[in-house]
């Protein structure tokens, strides 16, 4: 190679024009020899894809209403479970102003409705109170305060304490009636003169005799209006 061909580069040229030559002419049988298949997509046809009741039918699901407990029973012949707690008390004279199935209803019933009656009075009984301890020419204020003060110390003393003999009451009255068998105004009359005794145990005997005469008396009134109006 001359050094003028060297600088100019004429050989090389030729020999890379020379080299490429087999290869292209390598290229030329792999062309000829490239698959002719061709694919083709199909059009989609709605109609024909599948929704969500082809996976959630009744044959990959079991029945909801199969699930419950109850399932399986014949409801026509299914006999109802009567609760012995749910019955009425059979003993004489229990009837009252409302249905009680026994010494439990009789407890709350009475228990509760004492308590409201004399939480009510009282309170009553300490609004009139403030009203008439605070002269008409006070403010406004001081007489509320006065009313509200004596609210607060009459209704739930009386309520408190009408709360505690009625239930030693009911305790007592459903005790002699469950062995007595019965339920007449003997009962209440003795229930009331013991509840009353025990509930001013403490203050001595004549306290005792006084605060049993005035629950007897009530028990023995409330037994009179039970029999005229139940």
């Amino acid at each position: 190679m001359s050094l003028w061909g060297t600088l100019t580069g004429k050989k090389s040229s030729s020999t890379s024009s020379s080299s490429s030559s087999p290869s292209s002419s390598s290229s030329t049988p792999s062309q000829d020899n490239a698959p002719t298949t061709s694919f083709q997509s199909t059009p989609f046809d709605p109609t024909t894809a599948q929704d969500v009741t082809s996976f959630l039918g009744n044959a990959s699901l079991p029945d909801p209403s199969q699930l419950h407990p109850l399932a399986g029973l014949n409801h026509q012949t299914l006999d109802y479970l009567s609760l012995d707690e749910s019955a009425l008390s059979d003993l004489p004279g229990s009837r009252s102003a409302l249905p009680s199935r026994g010494w439990s209803d009789d407890l709350q019933y009475g228990t509760g409705v004492t308590y409201l009656s004399a939480l009510t009075l009282g309170g009553s009984y300490g609004m009139i109170e403030g009203l008439r301890r605070t002269p008409a020419s006070a403010p406004p204020k001081i007489r509320l305060n006065s009313v509200l003060n004596s609210i607060t110390r009459r209704g739930p003393f009386l309520g408190n304490s009408a709360g505690i003999i009625a239930m030693v009451y009911n305790g007592i009255n459903s005790t002699i009636g469950y062995y007595r068998g019965k339920h007449d105004s003997a009962n209440s009359v003795v229930a009331g003169a013991l509840s009353g005794m025990l509930f001013k145990s403490t203050r001595g005997l004549r306290p005792m005799m006084i605060s049993g005469g005035i629950v007897a008396g009530v028990a023995g009134v409330w037994t009179v209006m039970r029999k005229t109006l139940f």
